[in-house]
């Protein structure tokens, strides 16, 4: 993809979620764009991040460690993606943002890592608030649980929840799926839990940003819109 293509796209994305985040009565510091950089080369990220880009977000910790010091060090990482276990290790001092957790085990490696290195890592809970089969995360009814069974970990810090909405040629068919992760902040927010935060909804991608936008993400998850169709 050339550089005039990247930052055309750049810019159109960013028109939309302004506009978006005028629909909804917001500010533009309201919002994290992540641009998703699955299967994109080095130099592509680095004029992204030339282009004012300054979070990137991977699905897989392979793409971390092949990409981690080709690219430019002014940017935040996010591991968007599944996080198997064992995989824990390779990158609890490259991410920034962890908005995968969906699962005891998880969280335990993740705060065992954590401290290991002597800091506190920033993750968000993943809920399937679809209940797709195809798709990680927990059960809304099992959020708050799970969050209550975490508490105690005092190297993982809790900021706020991610979920991914099922695909929809029509985004508002699936403006519940943000409008009900939103609704479940507000609940864990109302329980004053120490050391925990909703501070990020971490939802839309490509197809349906503008929808989670106006319904308060403030993290979105944006790839084939900046970086062009995938070739798998």
């Amino acid at each position: 993809m050339s550089k005039i293509s990247i930052r055309d796209n750049l810019l159109r994305v960013e028109e939309n979620i302004e506009s978006a985040l005028i629909a909804s009565g917001r500010n533009k510091d309201d919002i994290t764009l992540v641009g998703v950089t699955k299967t994109v080369d080095a130099d592509s990220i680095n004029e992204a991040i030339s282009y004012g880009i300054e979070n990137i977000g991977e699905n897989k910790v392979q793409e971390i460690m092949d990409k981690y010091d080709k690219i430019n060090k002014n940017v935040n990482w996010h591991m968007i993606g599944h996080l198997q276990t064992n995989k824990v290790k390779y990158i609890i001092d490259k991410v920034d943002l962890i908005h995968s957790l969906d699962r005891m085990s998880l969280a335990k490696e993740i705060n065992k890592r954590a401290k290991s290195e002597s800091i506190i890592k920033d993750v968000l809970i993943q809920v399937n608030i679809a209940e797709e089969v195809t798709k990680f995360g927990l059960k809304k009814e099992e959020v708050i649980p799970f969050i209550e069974s975490i508490l105690d970990f005092k190297n993982i810090r809790v900021k706020g929840l991610m979920t991914i909405a099922p695909f929809s040629e029509n985004p508002e068919e699936v403006r519940f799926v943000f409008r009900d992760l939103r609704n479940l902040g507000y609940e864990i927010e109302k329980k004053n839990y120490e050391n925990l935060e909703m501070k990020y909804f971490s939802m839309g991608m490509t197809n349906d940003y503008k929808v989670a936008i106006e319904e308060g993400a403030n993290i979105v998850r944006i790839g084939t819109a900046i970086f062009g169709k995938r070739v798998y």
